[in-house]
């Protein structure tokens, strides 16, 4: 076979020479890609970290206003009224199912928006944008408390068509006939004094309404001195927030709050006027 025979070369069969200065460095790349790569899972787990914090935060206040919305929240102690059971600046925890689910009792401590007249007009001051932002904020999740000065809290003395009525020749107050021994358990006094009222009064509880006094009767501006209102000095059940149930701040003041229902009892069946032969109720003063 001539040369001019012998069958053409085929370009690329023979094995191209292996070039090493030119090929990629496999091993440098995967060197510097680790660290690029333990980067990249270290950013994606501290964005899941934060976005984790931020739903729980997010449910947790969530979760705390419709806690305080619906079933408690928390209020600030402003004035002397309910003195020596609450004192000022005393923080309380309030029941807000009271009174459309769980029913209102004698005794028990409510607090309400102002049925017109109780509270003296308060002018508005002008607050830092920013303070009165977390304020806000904070009161969402009930740990502050910006508008109790808007509410009062008092004792819940008399209940739909009760006749309350005093004083008694002992001082005493009575409900439906029925002489209550509060002296020494909740009410507070000035020295001296036995009589559980500065002024006499005699009502009756109209539907829907309650008569509330304050514990601190000689320096309370309850129902008794809001009877040229227009509630008369009652207290409609659509005002009332709820019951105060516990004393939550300072911690050496915490306690449940009591209504006290021996002092009550036999209210609902009433007294009346004693017959002859038959023992006066009230013929023990309390002192």
């Amino acid at each position: 076979m001539t040369e001019q025979d012998a069958p053409p070369a085929h370009e690329g069969t023979a094995p191209a020479e292996f070039d090493s200065a030119s090929a990629p460095d496999s091993t440098v790349d995967a060197t510097d890609e680790k660290p690029t790569r333990r980067k990249r899972e270290k950013l994606r787990g501290w964005r899941a970290f934060l976005r984790d914090v931020a739903l729980i935060l997010l449910a947790a206040i969530v979760i705390s206003f419709l806690i305080k919305t619906f079933l408690i929240r928390s209020f600030y102690i402003p004035s002397q009224s309910m003195e020596e059971t609450l004192q000022i600046n005393d923080r309380i925890i309030v029941n807000e199912l009271v009174p459309n689910v769980m029913p209102i009792e004698r005794g028990d401590i409510v607090v309400f928006r102002d049925p017109g007249g109780w509270l003296a007009p308060v002018p508005e001051v002008e607050q830092n944008p920013v303070v009165e932002f977390f304020d806000w904020l904070l009161s969402i999740i009930g740990l502050t408390a910006p508008d109790s000065n808007d509410h009062l809290i008092k004792r819940v003395i008399g209940l739909p068509g009760d006749e309350v009525a005093c004083c008694n020749e002992f001082g005493q107050m009575t409900v439906n006939g029925v002489p209550l021994d509060e002296v020494g358990l909740y009410v507070t006094l000035p020295d001296g004094v036995t009589k559980v009222s500065r002024d006499d009064f005699a009502v009756t509880v109209p539907e829907d309404s309650l008569w509330v006094m304050g514990d601190n009767r000689y320096n309370s501006k309850d129902s008794r001195y809001n009877q040229d209102g227009p509630t008369k000095g009652f207290v409609p059940f659509d005002h009332v927030v709820g019951r105060a149930i516990l004393v939550s701040w300072p911690i050496d003041r915490w306690t449940w709050l009591d209504n006290y229902p021996i002092v009550f009892s036999g209210v609902d069946e009433g007294a009346g006027t004693p017959q002859d032969g038959e023992p006066d109720p009230g013929a023990s003063p309390t002192g």
